[in-house]
């Protein structure tokens, strides 16, 4: 099979949302000055066969973050391929092996484990020196080449300091994976780089003992728990875990970020010199704590704001936030025509504006809704192109606009949800004056007027 003048050679690996094809470039587009071709990889999304449209945006997501990568840490990004035709992304084949390997045997030496903190800890301050948050550091997304460098692949849950985080502003649950998250993912809170030092001290922890300090939950309330319960002291598991790395692990842990390391590099530094380590109650410490604590602790994340806002440095950086709330079909063309229009003159009042397309897919109040792929078509991927084409005309950079397919039973909440969950300024929404879409259009608008927070235009099909 060929896709874009790619030929796919070996299926390597089906995960859960994507498939990872070995390639060939039969255009030989990478090929170095001296004759060589880089090995490839390409990841496809199984956009035919999941039903979460959380795997749609996250690949999204990745398109959008891996051009902006740089250095020994990532996979080189070579291409993408839009969901207009067949979406995909072409990187670097890494060679050498995944940390995931290595934990079927553990615990492991202690020199190894601390080799491997030093090593991630590193490639996290490279990242995160590129405004980027992983968010879901885990074995399998640890890479090491050859000469021993670590290399964090998988990028679709990240969050990119300087581009619009599509996952927080369309999701409400915690995204991560479960032994790893960190308790501010819990709460929603995507901004806080020291949230992949957490997820660094779970796998120093578990490498070090053979034992995961939070187990493996799978639902919000098991995520919660450590929120306010300590995991037992790794050298309770382990006595031949030196005070200092103990230390740092429970560090890496703390469920305040602000009582970790400040930043990935002072964690690689502090491995690097043990004997620099101040050592704290920490390192002594040899069960959990008791419940009187824990109950502090449990009332305290009791209190706790379940989602982080938009600081205002990141609101007037992004702002104004323009949304269009569309309802793209055949039979409504002239209006959307009219609101493409209207929209393209606010932009040109605000040339610093982010505009954010969104569509509803209607699903039902008791779960009886219509199945996510319908007809061999992903409804989700076909909406999310039906929104592409019409923005096209406008001319947007990349950079300035993102599309958003909601899944609601109430569009009109859904829109005012999204529009004070993301700080938005202006909403555009179309209303028309047929009888038979004003019940669906019409009141969808007059309630988001009356309810939204910010400003909203109402754009009216003109009549002939």
């Amino acid at each position: 099979m060929v896709v874009d003048g790619y030929r796919l050679e070996e299926k390597l690996h089906v995960g859960g949302m994507a498939a990872l094809w070995r390639i060939t470039d039969l255009q030989n587009r990478y090929r170095s000055a001296e004759g060589k071709d880089p090995e490839l990889i390409m990841k496809v999304p199984l956009m035919y066969s999941i039903d979460d449209p959380t795997a749609i945006v996250a690949f999204e997501v990745e398109q959008m973050i891996m051009p902006k990568l740089k250095g020994k840490h990532v996979p080189r990004y070579f291409g993408s391929g839009d969901f207009d035709t067949q979406p995909f992304i072409v990187m670097e084949h890494i060679a050498g092996t995944s940390l995931r390997s290595r934990f079927d045997a553990s615990p492991l030496p202690i020199e190894e484990v601390v080799n491997v903190g030093i090593r991630v800890a590193t490639a996290l301050q490279d990242l995160h020196r590129q405004n980027v948050i992983h968010l879901d550091l885990k074995p399998s997304n640890i890479m090491f080449r050859p000469e021993g460098d670590a290399v964090l692949i998988d990028y679709g849950l990240s969050r990119h300091d300087k581009l619009p985080d599509l996952l927080g502003e369309e999701f409400r649950l915690p995204m991560g994976t479960g032994p790893y998250i960190a308790p501010e993912q819990v709460l929603g809170i995507r901004n806080e780089p020291r949230s992949d030092q957490f997820s660094l001290g779970v796998l120093l922890y578990h490498l070090a003992t053979g034992e995961r300090p939070f187990g493996h939950p799978t639902s919000v309330t098991g995520l919660k728990k450590r929120l306010y319960r300590d995991p037992i002291p790794p050298r309770s598991h382990n006595p031949q875990i030196p005070k200092y790395l103990q230390e740092v692990i429970l560090r890496c842990m703390e469920v305040d970020p602000k009582d970790r390391f400040d930043t990935a590099g002072q964690l690689a530094f502090m491995l690097q010199n043990p004997n620099e380590i101040p050592l704290t109650a920490r390192a002594e410490k040899q069960a959990q704590d008791g419940m009187i604590s824990v109950l502090k602790r449990r009332f305290k994340a009791a209190g706790v704001e379940p989602f982080a806002r938009y600081s205002l440095h990141d609101h007037l950086a992004q702002a104004p936030i323009i949304m269009v709330a569309l309802h793209l079909s055949e039979s409504n063309t002239e209006l959307t025509d009219e609101i493409r229009m209207i929209t393209r003159r606010m932009l040109q009042t605000e040339p610093g504006a982010r505009l954010a397309c969104v569509t509803i897919r209607r699903t039902s109040r008791i779960g009886l809704d219509d199945a996510m792929v319908q007809d061999g078509q992903n409804l989700h991927v076909k909406q999310l192109i039906e929104l592409k084409h019409w923005a096209r005309p406008l001319q947007v950079r990349s950079d300035k606009i993102t599309f958003h397919v909601l899944e609601a039973h109430d569009p009109a909440a859904a829109i005012i949800e999204y529009a004070h969950n993301n700080s938005v300024d202006q909403i555009i929404i179309g209303s028309r004056g047929s009888s038979t879409l004003r019940r669906y259009l019409g009141s969808v608008s007059s309630q988001v007027v009356a309810e939204a927070e910010c400003t909203v235009t109402v754009v009216k099909q003109r009549r002939e």
